[in-house]
């Protein structure tokens, strides 16, 4: 899916960049090529670019090839998140990685990455972080829900996770989001993990048992969060992204020029 002007997947793999993390590693579906074709060199491209002397597009072009050092993994079934994390184990070794669903778009004008504070908080506390924020009281129902031993500014040290509670059982109004930094013990779990909700590996379900052995906090991280997962919040995204781009001046008169009233 485009966001503005590139594919969302892209936006995570530059904030992965901006975080330092110099090893990126993708998880796909069999028979999604196109997004490897999309950070492949493709010559033929630049140099028509090259010749025509379109040396704005050359350079877009040429950077989503410069990101950093990207490895494909095939999922050949579809089997949940967990799944999806367990499937990157061989090339991620044993040291902490951060997952990024490119559906959550997070922005944090002028300031950190949101994985670049996620990894701040792994550095001084040792143990795996979870991106968290409050949501309404009735949209729990939609989240993982963090169930907090203890608060400290921005840290919550997590005693368990409730996948979408109702209303009245969620234990919080704390909910998980798509940016996690992880400890490698997580795959040891995973692999061992059964199978939960329609039949997948769920990674909530892991970092519940990793609880058990290991802190892992959540952080109530600086910025905001599209679900461009969703048609509204995918619009939303596209309206705040297109606030930070070099259109950003037009797009925004033009905004102001709508008749929105009903």
């Amino acid at each position: 899916m485009p966001l503005v002007d590139r594919p969302i997947i892209q936006y995570a793999v530059e904030e992965a960049v901006a975080s330092g993390i110099e090893q990126i590693i993708i998880v796909i579906a069999t028979g999604h090529s196109a997004i490897e074709d999309h950070f492949d060199a493709n010559p033929t491209l630049e140099r028509w670019l090259e010749e025509r002397g379109d040396i704005e597009l050359l350079r877009a072009v040429r950077h989503v090839t410069e990101v950093g050092t990207i490895a494909f993994v095939h999922q050949k079934e579809q089997l949940g998140l967990g799944h999806a994390v367990l499937m990157a184990k061989e090339l991620v070794g044993d040291e902490a990685f951060a997952v990024l669903l490119s559906d959550d778009v997070m922005l944090n004008r002028g300031g950190e990455a949101v994985t670049q504070q996620l990894i701040a908080q792994h550095h001084a506390h040792r143990g795996s972080v979870i991106a968290v924020q409050r949501v309404p009281r009735e949209d729990v129902t939609r989240y993982g829900i963090l169930d907090p031993l203890q608060t400290e500014g921005r840290l919550v040290e997590i005693g368990n996770v409730v996948e979408k509670p109702s209303v009245e059982d969620a234990p919080s109004d704390l909910a998980v989001l798509g940016r996690y930094v992880l400890t490698p013990k997580i795959f040891d779990i995973l692999e061992t993990t059964p199978r939960g909700a329609g039949g997948e590996i769920q990674l909530t379900d892991a970092i519940r048992a990793l609880i058990h052995e290991q802190p892992v906090f959540g952080y109530q991280f600086e910025g905001e969060r599209h679900d461009a997962g969703t048609r509204l919040g995918w619009l939303k995204a596209n309206v705040a992204m297109g606030l930070e781009s070099e259109d950003a001046d037009e797009f925004r008169a033009y905004v102001r020029s709508l008749d929105l009233r009903d």
